[in-house]
């Protein structure tokens, strides 16, 4: 009677293992030396940021689309988020502002999470100030609360040749991710690296109320602060297809609102979602 195979031993095992290492640190300089060659085409054949948010969301998404095993979900996207950062910095070094008016360990929390700790983490004490610190920078990038602000600083980016909303982070939303604030992510890019899923208007309203609130929160997210110039309030509004402008300012007329002005300030991949079940959803 043939004797099953015996099982590997636990030395095998470890030296499966510290193949596998070796090998992923192989690959990991072979993608920096192709980094280096692209720094060299780049000068020639690009300007502009390093940064690509529409290239960003779509690698984020094939991670999750194709991962499987005891891995967790967290330490894979971590992994990623720090390598991509590494290299985009590499590229092109640049810093991290943040604004911590709204918590600090949250923001940082999400900071180190999405660009690991090679990158300059600078603290802010306001949004307007991390904004602006961008505005005045070359590359650099600004992370900002995506649901709640006490000042209108979005208003800075409607100027033409401003900086604008790049990305919108987690790029994966899930149940207890260890970096799970909502916030976006400032900067400049070119034209051609923007993801455009999901528009992000300035408007501001006068009017403002609790009603007119409730009104158009079923068709976008909306960050509003009062905004005592127009008697109403000023909104960050973000608006996912097959939603417009025109229908967000119909819905504000209606309800009672005057619209004022309004101005495109960025934009920003869907959110995609993992719920328990593992399944993702757009």
């Amino acid at each position: 009677m043939t004797q099953p195979p015996s099982p590997p031993s636990l030395t095998e095992l470890r030296q499966e293992i510290d193949s596998i290492d070796e090998q992923v640190h192989q690959l990991l300089m072979q993608r920096g030396d192709i980094i280096d060659r692209l720094i060299s085409v780049k000068q020639t054949q690009e300007v502009g940021s390093a940064f690509r948010p529409a290239r960003e969301a779509d690698m984020m998404r094939r991670l999750v689309q194709r991962h499987t095993g005891i891995l967790p979900l967290d330490t894979v996207e971590s992994i990623w988020r720090v390598i991509i950062a590494t290299f985009t910095y590499v590229q092109a070094p640049f810093s991290v502002h943040v604004d911590q008016s709204l918590g600090e360990s949250a923001m940082r929390d999400s900071a180190r999470f999405h660009f690991g700790f090679t990158v300059p983490y600078v603290p802010h004490f306001s949004a307007s100030a991390a904004v602006e610190a961008v505005a005045c920078s070359k590359g650099d990038l600004a992370l900002v609360s995506a649901t709640s602000g006490s000042t209108p600083w979005w208003l800075a980016l409607e100027a033409a040749g401003a900086p604008k909303i790049i990305a919108r982070l987690p790029f994966i939303e899930r149940a207890d991710h260890p970096a799970a604030l909502p916030v976006f992510v400032v900067s400049r890019v070119a034209d051609s690296a923007m993801v455009t899923e999901v528009e992000t208007w300035s408007i501001r309203v006068s009017g403002w109320n609790a009603e007119i609130a409730r009104a158009i929160s079923p068709l976008a997210e909306v960050v509003a602060v009062p905004d005592t110039a127009f008697d109403g309030a000023a909104l960050l509004v973000s608006i996912s297809a097959p939603g417009s402008l025109d229908h967000i300012k119909a819905a504000l007329i209606e309800a009672g609102a005057s619209v004022r002005s309004s101005g495109l300030v960025g934009s920003h991949a869907r959110r995609y979602t993992v719920p328990p079940s593992g399944k993702a959803l757009t």
